[in-house]
């Protein structure tokens, strides 16, 4: 009989569109996507139960699209998010693994499920990778608070957040040499100091659901899972 993984953490993680451009700088980029997807079925093999909220920024952002009313470029955006779970998926089923697509809105042409608390917790304790589309499903609402929300619903422990930095910084480590690195920090601690690495609600809601966040570089092949064993840094937002 085929040993079954014992369950590990199940968690979210948050990834901006443009990792998914990888050196293409925009649309998707099919060697990082199959590289994200080999890693997260590795992870899912030795037991973890990864959800994934990808950003749209790879096509379109809606707060920096000019022309466009900013409620309509946000559902556009959406769409985008749609489209990068799509491929995510797909790169994930065809190595091998096993993936359900989640929206907000429906989509049952593209096979993408409207979003459902119980039937995502039902296909984590199956040893599925998720992704979660289509934001919270409202205009002016950023993918990070999607995350976050997703992650409280179906019990996630940890929302990690992929940059493409090592951590938080009081100041942009690009434009500032002598930029303050932080190894661990409170919520309110953050939300107080208004560092703009995540949205105020979306950690507003990890903090009530008490749901830890890690920021890391996500850039490099491997790097989530280096994170995941403590070989590569990142900062702890908790209490």
């Amino acid at each position: 009989m085929e040993e079954v993984p014992r369950p590990r953490e199940r968690f979210l993680l948050k990834l901006s569109g443009e990792v998914l451009a990888g050196g293409l700088g925009h649309g998707i980029d099919p060697g990082k996507v199959s590289e994200l997807a080999l890693e997260l079925i590795a992870l899912a093999s030795l037991g973890y139960q990864p959800g994934v909220v990808a950003g749209g920024g790879n096509f379109l952002r809606g707060r920096d699209t000019g022309g466009i009313t900013r409620t309509t470029a946000d559902y556009m955006g959406m769409l985008a998010t749609v489209m990068n779970s799509l491929a995510l998926s797909d790169a994930v089923i065809r190595s091998g693994g096993r993936s359900t697509v989640f929206s907000a809105f429906p989509f049952p042409e593209a096979g993408v499920e409207t979003f459902s608390p119980g039937k995502a917790t039902e296909l984590f304790r199956k040893g599925e990778i998720l992704f979660f589309a289509g934001g919270t499903g409202n205009p002016h609402l950023s993918t990070d608070t999607a995350a976050a929300l997703r992650a409280a619903q179906t019990g996630c422990k940890t929302l990690y957040k992929g940059t493409k930095v090592d951590g938080i910084y009081d100041s942009d480590p690009k434009l500032n040499s002598g930029a303050r690195r932080f190894e661990r920090m409170g919520y309110d601690q953050v939300l107080s100091m208004g560092l703009g690495f995540m949205d105020a609600a979306a950690v507003a809601v990890c903090r009530d659901a008490g749901i830890r966040i890690a920021v890391f570089d996500l850039t490099g092949p491997g790097n989530f899972s280096r994170v995941l064993s403590g070989e590569l840094p990142a900062t702890i937002v908790e209490d």
